[in-house]
C-alpha cells in the first residue's frame, strides 16, 4: 500500500539523517536548522473534509516521534514553524506564529495548537501571493536558520495576484526552497487543471533539494502531510516513483488559472 510505503521511507530516512548529523551545539535560540513556513489552501474548492484531514495531517505531523527524532538529530536540534492559511491574494492569515520547535514538549503543544484552530474558508487561490508572504515571514522572522523552506499546499492553480512563476523566482534569489502538496482527491471541476502534480512540479517548487508530495486518495494524506514534514525537517530527498522530483523542461502552461478564470469570468 502506499501508506506503508510513505511508512517505510520516512523510516529509512530519520535513520539516515542520525548519521549523517552532527552533534547538537549550544547556539542562542534565534539560530535553528530550519525555518519553515507551513503555508494552507483554505480556498472554497477544499470541501470541509478536505480542509480537516489537511488539519489533522500537519497534526500528526508534529506529534510524530520520526519528526521529534529528526529534529533533535539536526546540528542544532532546533527548528522554527510558522503556520499560515491563504486563499485569494488579499487573504493570507497567520494562524501560529513562529515557534522554536526543540523538544516534545513545544512539538505536542505546536501540534495541539494546529488542530484546536476553527477551520475557515475563503475564495480564490493565489498561489504567488502565498509565496510572497512567506518570503516576508521568513525575512522578518529574526532567526538565523540554516535551511529557509515554504511548504506550500493546495488543490488547484494560481488564479489572482501575480504570476506564480514570479513569485518563485523571487523567493528562489533569495535561498528559499519552496516545495508542493498538490491535492488532487477529486475529478477536475472547470477552475481546476488535471495534471496538478505537473503544474507544482513546473510552475510552484523550486530551490535546493525542492519536491512534491501528491495526494491522490483520502487515505494518503495524512500520512503524506506527515511524511513531507519529515523530509523537510531532515532535509533528505527520496527517490521516486513515492514522491515527485521537479523536472525540466515545463511541461504544463504556468498561467493555465489565470486563463481559466478569464475565459470564465471575463475578468
Amino acid at each position: 500500500m502506499v501508506c506503508s510505503g510513505f511508512t517505510r521511507l520516512a523510516a529509512a530516512c530519520v535513520c539516515l539523517w542520525g548519521l549523517l548529523a552532527l552533534p547538537a551545539q549550544a547556539q542562542t535560540e534565534a539560530e535553528v536548522d530550519l525555518a519553515l513556513v507551513v503555508a494552507v489552501d483554505i480556498s472554497f474548492s477544499m470541501d470541509t473534509d478536505e480542509q480537516a484531514l489537511q488539519r489533522e495531517g500537519f497534526a500528526q505531523a508534529f506529534r510524530s516521534k520520526l519528526v521529534h527524532d529528526a529534529i533533535r538529530g539536526g546540528m542544532l536540534g532546533r527548528i522554527a514553524v510558522t503556520y499560515m492559511e491563504w486563499a485569494g491574494s488579499p487573504d493570507q492569515k497567520v494562524i501560529i506564529p513562529w515557534t522554536v520547535l526543540d523538544n516534545s514538549e513545544s512539538l505536542m503543544a505546536f501540534a495541539d495548537r494546529i488542530a484546536s484552530t476553527p477551520l475557515r474558508r475563503a475564495q480564490r487561490t493565489s498561489i504567488s501571493s502565498a509565496i510572497d508572504f512567506s518570503v516576508k515571514l521568513l525575512e522578518e522572522s529574526g532567526l538565523n536558520a540554516t535551511r529557509r523552506v515554504i511548504d506550500v499546499s493546495g488543490d488547484g492553480p494560481n488564479n489572482q495576484g501575480r504570476l506564480v512563476i514570479e513569485a518563485r523566482e523571487a523567493a528562489l534569489a533569495k535561498g528559499i526552497t519552496i516545495n508542493g502538496l498538490p491535492i488532487m482527491l477529486r475529478q477536475p471541476g472547470y477552475l481546476d487543471i488535471p495534471d496538478l502534480d505537473v503544474y507544482y512540479k513546473d510552475c510552484v517548487i523550486g530551490g535546493q533539494g525542492s519536491f512534491t508530495v501528491p495526494v491522490l486518495e483520502r487515505d494518503q494524506f495524512i500520512e503524506a502531510i506527515k511524511t513531507k514534514i519529515l523530509l523537510e525537517v531532515a532535509n533528505l530527498m527520496p527517490e521516486q516513483p513515492l514522491i515527485s522530483r521537479i523536472q525540466s523542461p515545463p511541461r504544463t502552461n504556468c498561467m493555465a488559472g489565470e486563463m481559466q478564470w478569464r475565459d470564465r469570468w471575463s475578468n
